[in-house]
């Protein structure tokens, strides 16, 4: 039998409760709308790593594991992975918790790839690589 996934040992990068204009016709989040949860975070973690502004270039892997519900509280975890010259992998992890619950699901996960950019939007060196 698999083994059950183990929420992340540090902060969220970002905390969300999804509400009812993030549904689709279903009445389950959106999955373009937790996407864009997870592009924040991940984000977030490439622009404090690049020390400036960067891009998303590419999002690989996407598997959608559970759904998400109307008043979830929706935990998005960040980890580096490969740091190159201009660019970076980001795994990023979304977990869920019933609004009155205290157990996490993993709702999905994903690796996303950014490109650090300078002041004219094109590639640059991430600094300590």
């Amino acid at each position: 039998m698999p083994e059950e996934p183990q929420v992340p040992d540090c902060a969220p990068t970002i905390r969300v409760v999804a509400m009812p204009a993030d549904t689709n016709p279903a009445g389950d989040i959106f999955g373009g709308w937790l996407m864009s949860e997870m592009d924040k975070a991940a984000g977030t973690t490439a622009a404090m790593r690049a020390h400036g502004r960067c891009a998303t270039i590419a999002i690989d892997k996407v598997t959608f594991l559970l759904p998400v519900k109307v008043g979830d509280e929706v935990s998005v975890y960040t980890d580096i992975v490969h740091v190159g010259r201009t660019s970076m992998n980001i795994h990023v992890e979304a977990w869920r918790r019933t609004r009155y619950g205290s157990a996490s699901q993993k709702v999905t996960e994903a690796t996303f790839t950014f490109v650090a950019l300078d002041e004219h939007a094109r590639p640059r060196p991430i600094e300590g690589t």
